[in-house]
């Protein structure tokens, strides 16, 4: 059992226990004897909520009403906490305003809930779920390249250019920069946990975020394949952790006194065409929706907004049972992201077989109905 000074039980609060990622790390923290308490929008809402109950049956959990735009509104959730893991943040990828409903909201969110953490007095560290997307989203000429927590993506550039989701990388730049700053001010120990792609079953119902995007291989939902490859294009890379390790890492980089700023969690760089084959070579019944071919249609950018240089790739889809890949994309990923300091400071992580992630993965999208039996 997680104990504090006392013998008492360790309490921890998640942010967004109505997420993928929230929910997950909420069964690892009481996997792990801590007493949990959790936040979301409408803890009425019994769609979004009813996971959280279930969970109740594995230790002592409390779900609370918090709203990132309400200073005041996490006072409660927080009060008592040893840790307290942010991991909700705005997700509207189709937003007209990215500027006002990510960047803005993600950053004040934070603060709100990072007030919160100075006015209960309690909390030992603070613990940011960012994202690998404020990493490797720079102008990168070449291949080879390995990334670590020095990187940063390059705010002007992705507000310049205004590539696919770049209000998300935008928003989570910012919010370690204004969460850093924070606590540099207030005293608050503070680390940053960048995630790549999280793959892997977690106790929600509905993963709306790298899950189906990956799974759209299978799937052949065009929208989520479509944002597949225009992230893919990015960086020509795929960087996966499954979601075990992240909780896992999370938990450990709260209790690890000497850890200090961000640490990048990924245990495998790879490619979407690797991921085809991997897919096509186990599951062919899915008959792999990967080949994209490839035709490029010279618009102006006043008739495509977001789009400065007037070009644009339009993709088009078809099935192949067997052999699968993305037609011109690399066999080896151009971009690695390293976790050599989340690793150096004695984390292990568990899932080290690609495949097996893989076939988690599957299952998963298969209970939850985004892949049939």
């Amino acid at each position: 059992m997680a104990s504090a000074a006392g013998g008492r039980r360790k309490t921890a609060c998640v942010t967004g226990g109505s997420g993928y990622i929230a929910s997950a790390l909420i069964k690892t923290l009481l996997d792990h004897g801590y007493a949990v308490k959790t936040t979301v929008r409408n803890p009425d809402d019994l769609e979004k909520t009813s996971h959280l109950k279930d969970l109740q049956a594995f230790g002592p959990l409390e779900i609370f009403r918090g709203e990132l735009d309400v200073e005041g509104s996490f006072d409660d959730s927080v009060s008592g906490c040893d840790y307290v893991f942010l991991v909700a943040a705005p997700m509207d990828m189709g937003s007209l305003d990215p500027e006002r409903d990510l960047v803005q909201a993600g950053v004040q969110g934070t603060l709100n809930v990072m007030r919160s953490c100075v006015k209960a007095g309690t909390v030992k560290r603070v613990i940011l779920t960012s994202s690998d997307s404020a990493v490797c989203q720079r102008p990168l000429e070449g291949d080879g390249h390995v990334l670590d927590e020095g990187s940063w993506s390059d705010v002007p550039y992705l507000r310049a250019e205004q590539p696919e989701a770049w209000g998300y990388a935008v928003s989570k730049v910012l919010m370690e920069e204004a969460a850093g700053k924070f606590a540099d001010e207030n005293g608050l120990s503070l680390v940053s946990v960048l995630p790549t792609f999280t793959l892997g079953a977690a106790p929600v119902s509905q993963a709306r975020t790298s899950v189906p995007v990956v799974l759209s291989l299978l799937s052949g939902d065009e929208e989520q394949l479509n944002l597949l490859e225009a992230m893919h294009l990015i960086t020509e890379s795929v960087s996966i952790n499954h979601i075990d390790d992240l909780c896992r890492a999370q938990v450990f980089l709260a209790e690890n006194e000497a850890s200090s700023g961000r640490y990048i969690c990924n245990s495998h760089d790879t490619t979407v065409k690797q991921i085809a084959r991997l897919f096509a070579d186990k599951y062919p019944q899915y008959n792999v929706k990967s080949q994209r071919y490839i035709y490029e249609s010279y618009l102006s950018s006043s008739s495509r907004p977001g789009h400065r240089h007037g070009l644009f790739v339009l993709f088009v889809t078809i099935s192949m049972p067997s052999f699968c890949s993305f037609d011109g994309s690399p066999e080896k990923p151009r971009v690695c992201l390293s976790s050599q300091k989340l690793i150096g400071e004695g984390f292990v992580y568990n899932y080290d077989d690609l495949g097996a992630i893989l076939d988690d993965l599957v299952e998963y999208g298969r209970t939850t109905g985004i892949l049939p039996y």
